[in-house]
């Protein structure tokens, strides 16, 4: 079962993808997003090791903004 919150950082996660890059404060809001609850759960974990993975391979890249 998809959360709110992970429906929600799938699509700021899939914005970012599609562009090649995730802003500062893009970033920030995904980890914000994922910590509103105090918890993150096995979908949210999974989606932030999906972006840092992509992250690490210069997939996408961070950017000033």
């Amino acid at each position: 079962m998809q959360t709110s919150s992970g429906r929600e950082l799938a699509e700021i996660i899939k914005k970012a993808i599609d562009d090649h890059q995730v802003t500062h404060s893009e970033y920030e809001e995904i980890l914000h997003i994922a910590n509103k609850d105090g918890v993150i759960d096995s979908q949210e974990a999974a989606l932030l090791r999906e972006l840092n993975h992509l992250i690490e391979n210069k997939t996408v890249k961070r950017v000033a903004g």
